[in-house]
């Protein structure tokens, strides 16, 4: 009984922190709504599975390292925020149109893109590095088993968590796809809008980074 609720606290805590607006969040929106449903959905599998390297980082020590070198912390957030800028910039550049507009031979090279740069933002979000350094942890318990074991229940909790928040965004936003696809202009605004969103994102994050130095 006490572990199960460990791990129901541990649930809260993640949905408290996915619901917030952030980059992952962002990023699936965007994917959604200036390249369909589809999109959308990839966009999140590549989140799940950026947040399953962080369990598995987490379960394996590198929160302790970044804990006994803060140095690479700074290095991380800076790399992120670069990442997350160019998008960012991406979306700020792209013209009306341009989204939906792959041809069956280049789709899925598209979503193979969609996935990598999902997991990237993932990957490289402050947010997601904060929580394992802090509050991961916590969770591991000796006494309740090998590490290992409770690394993937915990996994497994983070990913359905996502797959449930995020999912049901890209399904929402992809919805309005259809009705942005006949309107090129209010979709590149949009676009533009997230884009803008997304370069605020990166600035604090750097910011973050240098007022940590």
């Amino acid at each position: 009984m006490e572990h199960f609720s460990h791990l129901w606290l541990f649930f809260l805590m993640v949905l408290g922190i996915i619901v917030l607006p952030g980059l992952d969040m962002a990023f699936v929106l965007a994917s959604s709504l200036t390249s369909g449903r589809r999109a959308g959905l990839v966009a999140v599998a590549g989140i799940v599975a950026g947040g399953m390297c962080h369990v598995a980082a987490g379960a394996f020590g590198v929160g302790l390292l970044l804990q006994l070198v803060p140095g690479m912390v700074r290095i991380m957030l800076l790399a992120g925020a670069l990442y997350i800028a160019w998008i960012g910039l991406s979306l700020l550049r792209s013209q009306p149109g341009e989204a939906g507009q792959d041809t069956p031979r280049t789709a899925v090279r598209s979503s193979w893109a969609t996935f990598r740069q999902a997991m990237l933002t993932c990957l490289l979000n402050p947010k997601a590095y904060l929580f394992m350094l802090a509050i991961f942890p916590q969770f591991l318990r000796v006494e309740y088993g090998p590490v290992w074991i409770q690394a993937v229940a915990l996994g497994l909790i983070i990913s359905v968590t996502q797959i449930g928040v995020y999912g049901g965004l890209a399904l929402a936003a992809g919805s309005a796809s259809g009705w942005l696809a006949a309107k090129p202009g209010a979709g590149q605004v949009l676009a533009r809008g997230v884009g803008v969103l997304l370069m605020l994102g990166a600035a604090m994050t750097a910011l973050s980074a240098f007022q940590s130095i």
